[in-house]
């Protein structure tokens, strides 16, 4: 086809001159292509949105990126997420504070985001990095999309990064400090700086999330996604669950398994506590690091033998903790719907949904605290009891949302505890 329209446009006369009588003689010739349009209107007319943010990497790595939801500069630790789905209650855990979390699934926003989902009042990450936006939401429950919820919320997003990059680094160097930023005016150097003098260890990231004072909770999971109907127990066990970054869905599953329920503070006093004569004690979920709040393990100590605890995620450290033990800081950390555990006391293997950053080393236990869930990915412990003092613990996350519904049977385990403490045997 062009060789045919370069042989037309050769021997067209416009392009050859001839004079009679002799031999045909050949021009040389050139096509100018122009459009009568201004750079800057050209720029503007594209039907395509063009880079205009950044992620600077504490190891001198920078990531063009297009940016939705918020605008400005922002900082955090940089942490992937396996989930295929669930991103809703992902921007809700306030267990993210003070991260940017990566999804690695490749495309994210298509189911639009929902009141229903939220896994607490507020977003409380510090920004979002996905490979591809959805251009459009297709779900009967969806009430906006994703983009305008980042936005109302003030939250930071980029997408079109290249994140199966970021992950093999991150995978490879551990989790790394980032800065997000929209701002043209500050220079990449600037805010390599910025990644590099800032610190997540050691920081009290709980005091923020958890709430000013207690409240009771009374909602029950929703009978179109109660999926445990059989296990559900008619008599009511008053539980204290201390908040230091609680989930929705941790309470909905204690309220569905016959559990009256008091949400406390993150700072409220162990004899407070004890006044209000519960039945069975909650150390929950939350952000950061567990050795930056030494007065929340010391509550733990305080009531430990007292009643009958169970320790989630945050509350499984610092547990750990206050029975003698370590806790260490990991690589990268678990950040996933789909982490395989084993369940030592009935040799079952559990998928579970986890988010940490940090993992309580066993060899520093006490005799009598033993192991009862291990991570088959990495070896760590993922759950502890101590029998002899009425404590029991998960590294991960029984209520999942998201995540797979394995693990939530222990909390039918701890109401069984406490029906026994509270009978005696």
């Amino acid at each position: 086809m062009i060789m045919t329209a370069l042989n037309f446009a050769c021997n067209s006369p416009l392009f050859c001159s001839s004079v009679a009588g002799s031999s045909q003689k050949s021009g040389v010739f050139k096509i100018t292509c122009s459009a009568l349009v201004s750079p800057d209107i050209a720029a503007s007319a594209r039907p395509w949105k063009v880079s205009d943010a950044r992620l600077v990497l504490e190891d001198g790595s920078i990531w063009r990126a297009k940016s939705f939801g918020a605008s400005g500069t922002q900082i955090g630790e940089v942490v992937f997420n396996t989930s295929m789905t669930g991103y809703q209650e992902i921007l809700t855990d306030p267990s993210y504070a003070g991260q940017f979390v990566l999804m690695t699934n490749p495309h994210i926003g298509n189911t639009g985001v929902n009141f229903d989902d939220e896994e607490s009042s507020q977003c409380f990450l510090a920004g979002l990095v996905i490979r591809s936006l959805s251009i459009c939401t297709s779900n009967w429950r969806c009430t906006e999309s994703l983009e305008d919820y980042l936005a109302k919320r003030n939250i930071m997003g980029i997408y079109d990064v290249d994140t199966r990059a970021i992950t093999r680094r991150l995978r490879q160097d551990g989790s790394l400090i980032g800065v997000l930023s929209t701002e043209e005016s500050k220079t990449d150097e600037e805010l390599l700086e910025m990644s590099r003098t800032w610190d997540i260890v050691g920081v009290d990231l709980i005091t923020d999330v958890s709430c000013k004072t207690p409240y009771e909770w009374v909602e029950k999971t929703a009978s179109d996604w109660e999926f445990a109907e059989g296990k559900k127990h008619a008599q009511n066990y008053h539980v204290v669950a201390y908040d230091f970054g609680i989930k929705h869905n941790i309470l909905r599953r204690l309220a569905s398994y016959g559990c009256k329920i008091t949400v406390v503070p993150s700072t409220w006093p162990a004899f407070e506590t004890l006044k209000m004569n519960p039945d069975g004690i909650l150390f929950s979920n939350g952000p950061g690091d567990p050795s930056a709040v030494p007065y929340a393990v010391e509550t733990v100590k305080e009531l430990i033998g007292k009643v009958p605890v169970f320790g989630i995620c945050m509350g499984h450290q610092l547990l750990g903790q206050a029975l003698g033990g370590k806790t260490f800081k990991m690589k990268f950390g678990h950040h996933g719907g789909n982490h395989p555990v084993r369940n030592h006391r009935n040799g079952q293997v559990e998928i579970s949904s986890q988010n940490h950053n940090y993992a309580v080393d066993p060899m520093s236990l006490p005799t009598g605290v033993e192991v009862t869930h291990t991570n088959l990915n990495d070896g760590s412990c993922a759950g502890l009891a101590f029998p002899a003092r009425n404590c029991m613990s998960l590294q991960y996350h029984p209520e999942a949302s998201p995540g797979p519904h394995d693990s939530d049977p222990i909390f039918s385990e701890f109401v069984e505890m406490m029906k026994r403490n509270k009978s005696g045997v």
